[in-house]
């Protein structure tokens, strides 16, 4: 198999044949006349024939000049296509996140997705509310709990706020719900398997109520609240993640005591990384997200 011509040379000879004058041509190339002049000759001389009549007048195609342009044409235009595609290519961003943040990233993230198309996020979900990037391969991820360490690169998010919410019908039926005391008189309903929850934001409101063990528990914050939204009884929720439920009546928040446990989310990179453009962006924007609820 003969060997290919140069790119370079090609590329003179599309820009030569297009113009069908050498001035032209180094005009348009910035080069010198005599460049494009020596590589069209070097090109014929590789391929062992003209490609261009030279004329008083100008330069016109030979036959197989004729030939070779509308395969030139192809060529670049592959090129030229190769370099707009493969330079959009979208950068998926890989996310992790504890499932009781959901009811507020989901949201968000969509949201994030109609704005920015380009850069798209692909999201794991874990009842864990930590990351080892040791051993998970993420660009970052949302944790749940005490500052993290050091060693980490994190953006708070927002500080847990526990508070009683429920259906709003709830709140015009019976029994009544007016004080906390009237707790006592409906269902609990807890979003983990313990009573930790409600027993902070009870302790806050110097209560004791004797049905706090006998209350219904879920596995996940959102199950919760979708059984407090349907009426099902009052749950002990994160006012800081159910913004969305509040706004939209959904949820109510029979009192205003909202107790923080110290406990936070945050947004984390992997040690000594530093964060893609993409990746920044959404960072800035979730926090931004946060910080205007």
């Amino acid at each position: 198999m003969k060997r290919l011509p140069p790119l370079p040379a090609l590329h003179t000879f599309l820009i030569t044949a297009q113009c069908c004058n050498f001035t032209r041509a180094a005009e348009q190339l910035h080069i010198t006349q005599g460049a494009v002049s020596r590589q069209i000759a070097g090109l014929e001389d590789h391929l062992g024939y003209e490609l261009f009549i030279r004329q008083a007048r100008g330069l016109d195609l030979t036959a197989e000049g004729r030939e070779w342009l509308p395969r030139v044409q192809q060529i670049f235009g592959l090129i030229g296509e190769a370099v707009e595609q493969i330079g959009a290519k979208r950068e998926t961003l890989q996310l992790k996140a504890p499932t009781c943040v959901m009811r507020w990233l989901l949201p968000r993230l969509m949201q994030w997705q109609k704005e920015r198309p380009d850069v798209p996020v692909e999201l794991t979900t874990t009842v864990r509310h930590g990351v080892d990037f040791h051993r998970e391969q993420f660009d970052a991820a949302v944790i749940y709990g005490a500052p993290p360490d050091t060693s980490l690169a994190s953006l708070r998010l927002f500080d847990e706020q526990l508070t009683p919410v429920c259906s709003p019908l709830l709140l015009k039926g019976t029994p009544t719900l007016n004080t906390p005391a009237d707790l006592q008189q409906h269902l609990l309903l807890h979003p983990t398997h313990d009573i930790q929850d409600w027993s902070v934001w009870l302790n806050a409101a110097e209560l004791q109520l004797n049905n706090i063990s006998s209350g219904q528990h879920f596995e996940t914050l959102d199950l919760a609240m979708s059984m407090a939204s349907q009426g099902t009884g009052v749950a002990i929720g994160d006012w800081s993640l159910i913004g969305d439920d509040l706004s939209a009546g959904r949820l109510v928040m029979p009192f205003e005591l909202k107790v923080k446990t110290g406990l936070a989310y945050y947004l984390v990179l992997p040690p000594a990384v530093e964060p893609s453009p993409p990746l920044e962006e959404l960072m800035i924007w979730l926090v931004e997200q946060a910080h205007t609820r």
